[in-house]
């Protein structure tokens, strides 16, 4: 188990934000995950666990403990007969990068995570955050959840469907929040592959390259390059990826903003609920390739804020205010960040 006081974060936020806490915990197994709460219960401390960072926004130093896993390591076992559908489960430490699991689960021809390729972060925040893209969401694949109780110090096993998970959310980022260790995450995954194309513009890059049937690397392969093409390596530029959630409004919300704007792009939720993209809205307030001091808006997906060099977190906050009052004065509509602002 490390132990540090006074430690530099500037390495566990992608970001690249200068900002230290008073001590971090970084647990490597189950019996670390057990003495880290220990240590958190008698610590009369406020505390934060994190993941790769890759999702969290620092605006000053943390007064406080900053936990963290490092639970690497992941093994198969067959789901029997624990869901109706067929397929087997790999069990993954909550340390392990997640597009590391992916590539791993398609090598051992298991399929469904795919779409979710080269999404940052660890796999303890794919849990936490239900992690989606391309029309995936981690939701539909966690099997069970196992953990460490900070208050009790037991070791317990979370099923999926008690964790209420939804868009960018579960229990474990509202009235869960601070009280599990995630150690690690059991994803029940498919033996046959059955892709899914329609979302954005994957079936068009597909066909751009003569593919119509794609095997399940040739589908990795092309959503790495999409990813790749649009969003900023953050060891070359600071981001969390997609800092603000697409926002869900009612049918009669969007069908009243599509009287105004024709093309308005959207997806269907349900049948009283639709999602429109905050990066097109971002885009249509004319902040893409915008900046405010050191933090700007990436020039080529509105979605991304940046840091384009030694940018603070306040910075960042300012940025995304200023956004968040844009696009409410031209749509009417509330956009929240995805990023957890610490």
């Amino acid at each position: 188990m490390r132990d540090i006081q006074d430690y530099n974060l500037k390495k566990h936020n992608t970001f690249g934000i200068e900002a230290k806490c008073s001590r971090f915990l970084e647990y490597e197994s189950v019996d670390e995950a057990l003495a880290v709460a220990k240590i958190l219960r008698e610590a009369a401390t406020p505390f934060i666990i994190i993941g790769g960072g890759s999702n969290l926004l620092l605006t000053k130093d943390y007064e406080g403990i900053v936990v963290r896993s490092d639970i690497l390591g992941y093994y198969f076992e067959e789901s029997g007969d624990r869901r109706q559908e067929t397929g087997d489960s790999m069990v993954c430490g909550s340390g392990e990068v997640f597009d590391e699991i992916v590539e791993a689960s398609l090598k051992a021809g298991l399929y469904g995570l795919e779409n979710l390729s080269l999404i940052p972060g660890d796999v303890g925040a794919s849990a936490v955050q239900n992690i989606g893209a391309y029309g995936v969401e981690a939701k539909d694949f966690i099997e069970i959840i196992e953990a460490v109780e900070i208050a009790t110090g037991r070791v317990v096993g979370i099923p999926a469907e008690d964790c209420q998970y939804a868009y960018r959310q579960s229990r474990f980022k509202q009235d869960w929040k601070n009280k599990y260790l995630i150690t690690h995450v059991t994803y029940r995954l498919a033996t046959e592959f059955k892709p899914h194309l329609d979302y954005g513009n994957i079936r068009m890059e597909l066909e751009q390259k003569g593919i119509t049937e794609p095997t399940a690397l040739q589908l990795r392969e092309t959503i790495i390059e999409i990813r790749n093409a649009k969003l900023p390596d953050p060891k070359v530029m600071g981001n969390a990826g997609s800092f603000f959630m697409n926002p869900i409004v009612s049918r009669q919300t969007y069908e009243q903003l599509a009287k105004q704007y024709e093309r308005m792009p959207h997806y269907e939720v349900d049948e009283h609920h639709i999602k429109i993209p905050a990066g097109w809205m971002i885009d249509q307030c004319g902040w893409k390739g915008k900046h405010l001091g050191r933090a700007g808006v990436h020039d080529k997906q509105a979605l991304v804020l940046v840091n384009l060099g030694e940018a603070t977190g306040a910075e960042i906050v300012t940025l995304c205010e200023a956004i968040q009052a844009d696009v409410k004065a031209k749509f009417g509509i509330d956009i929240h960040p995805e990023v957890n602002i610490v």
